[in-house]
């Protein structure tokens, strides 16, 4: 079955930030990204849904020990 791909406005959805910020992530290398370039026109880039998993579990933390 083929990888799941996401537009940008999707993922920043899934993540809640401003497509400018899923952009800077893509910049960084830290999220990867299949251009579906269609010729000389811009390029149309899309997020697979399992690099988008891997973002996330990299970036989760783990909740804070309980004082008491």
């Amino acid at each position: 079955m083929p990888a799941r791909l996401l537009s940008i406005p999707a993922v920043a959805a899934a993540l809640d930030v401003d497509r400018r910020t899923v952009y800077r992530f893509i910049a960084a290398g830290d999220l990867p990204v299949v251009d579906l370039r269609t010729g000389t026109g811009r390029s149309r880039v899309r997020v697979p849904t399992a690099g988008l998993d891997e973002f996330i579990s990299h970036r989760a933390v783990a909740q804070p020990a309980v004082r008491r």
